[in-house]
């Protein structure tokens, strides 16, 4: 195999635009300097078919999740939050001339829908952070709003994270480029992370903390679940393996949050992960709540993040 390489920084590129030192989100690919156009293909979205600056220029956060229509509701529920015109009912998809992604506008405040697991959100996220360098957007700040199982908390507890782990508690995210094993750190906005905690406790609704979330790469054999097609391990290695997680400081597993980190990282965007837990895992695998318990589990993050943006914006 070829050896690891960090990748902490793209030093060694030269940068498309420097615009780190301005607030902006910027892309580190200097071959885009080279294209007379850039498609967004799975956006839909292009620089010559639309004007990107006039779209998105104004935005100021982005709150992506992976169900398109969880994030219609949060596009909803934040364009009534910021009292914009109309109850927000006919918000349209951007995207909708294609179908991976879903991604609807109120007012600063983007919503796009990412998938499932690491492949489909890194892919969204390349096309974001372009459209966002595109846009010349400046000081944004992006967070990704899920669900995931607890580990050692009380269902519908949101989790906060403060460091992404992979499945052996590694703040760390490796990705193959070309033949070589790149690793990235996942680092956070730790000063975001506490802001989001600052305002969880003017709600008060639910139980909130801030913690590591693991990272995996699959839902079921990844997450050391025995009720998947496939099962190579006893109940009590699971179980083994999900307490060794909750003494490295582990309060939740989902699939996105490693890649997240990363790139955002990478681009100099302010980035935090908050997820709701739908289950305790050391209790057992599957979800068992009712559907309108989930609904309300699943509108938990969705009302801290409203209430943060609202503060940022001095409402």
């Amino acid at each position: 195999m070829a050896p690891i390489l960090a990748d902490n920084s793209s030093s060694n590129l030269p940068e498309r635009d420097n615009y780190v030192n301005n607030g902006f989100g910027y892309v580190k690919n200097p071959h885009l300097d080279q294209l007379s156009e850039d498609i967004l293909y799975h956006f839909d979205l292009g620089t010559r078919t639309h004007d990107l600056p006039s779209m998105f220029g104004d935005v100021k956060f982005v709150c992506v999740g992976g169900s398109p229509n969880r994030m219609r509701d949060f596009a909803i529920f934040i364009y009534q939050e910021l009292g914009l015109d109309g109850d927000g009912s006919d918000i349209t998809d951007i995207c909708a001339g294609t179908d991976r992604y879903s991604m609807y506008k109120a007012g600063p405040v983007l919503s796009i829908s990412h998938g499932m697991g690491i492949p489909s959100i890194s892919i969204m996220l390349h096309e974001l952070i372009k459209l966002l360098h595109h846009a010349k957007c400046k000081d944004v700040t992006i967070i990704r709003i899920g669900t995931s199982g607890g580990i050692g908390v009380d269902p519908g507890t949101v989790v906060i994270t403060d460091i992404a782990v992979d499945a052996f508690f590694r703040a760390q995210y490796e990705q193959v480029i070309l033949d070589k094993v790149v690793i990235r750190t996942t680092q956070l906005d730790q000063r975001l992370a506490d802001s989001l905690l600052h305002c969880s406790k003017e709600i008060n609704d639910f139980p909130t903390i801030i913690g590591h979330t693991m990272c995996t790469y699959d839902f079921y054999e990844g997450q050391g679940r025995l009720d998947g097609a496939l099962c190579s391990f006893s109940k009590e290695e699971k179980c083994a393996y999900l307490q060794k997680a909750y003494s490295a400081g582990v309060r939740n597993i989902e699939m996105e949050s490693s890649v997240f980190a990363a790139m955002c990282h990478l681009c100099g965007l302010k980035a935090a992960v908050v997820c709701v837990t739908l289950l305790d895992r050391l209790e057992g695998d599957q979800i068992t709540h009712s559907h309108s318990v989930l609904t309300e589990f699943q509108k938990r993050p969705q009302k801290l993040i409203s209430n943060f943006i609202r503060k940022q914006l001095h409402m």
